[in-house]
């Protein structure tokens, strides 16, 4: 699981420098300053949560168990829902996928917790 976690983490950030510079040079000129505006919300939000992800590899090690892999899967599925869907809305305009955000985030601090719960559990 930790391996499995880091390798996740590390191309999600991977990803997300990508996105980020694809962002700052391709998609300034073609998007509106807001939806860029969203689509870097997007990019930090998955760079964020790939560094979370590498701590949950390392957390995978020194606390073992279904809370530490839940944060996991929380902050994997969390960026695709809540970084999907910005960097969907950011460039198709479909003002809809922004309804789908808020669950990405609620993955998030349930990840969060899962994370605080597997420390204090130990």
């Amino acid at each position: 699981m930790e391996r499995l976690f880091f390798v996740i983490g590390a191309l999600s950030a991977f990803t997300g420098v990508a996105a980020g510079a694809f962002g700052a040079h391709a998609l300034r000129s073609r998007l509106a300053p807001d939806m860029l505006v969203v689509f870097e919300v997007g990019v930090r939000y998955q760079m964020y949560h790939a560094l979370a992800l590498v701590a949950c590899a390392w957390a995978v090690t020194r606390w073992p168990g279904p809370l530490t892999a839940a944060a996991g899967w929380l902050f994997i599925a969390g960026t695709i829902v809540f970084s999907g869907s910005l960097y969907a809305l950011s460039v198709t305009g479909y003002r809809w996928l922004g309804a789908i955000t808020p669950l990405g985030g609620l993955a998030f601090l349930a990840g969060w917790l899962c994370l605080a719960a597997a420390a204090l559990k130990s």
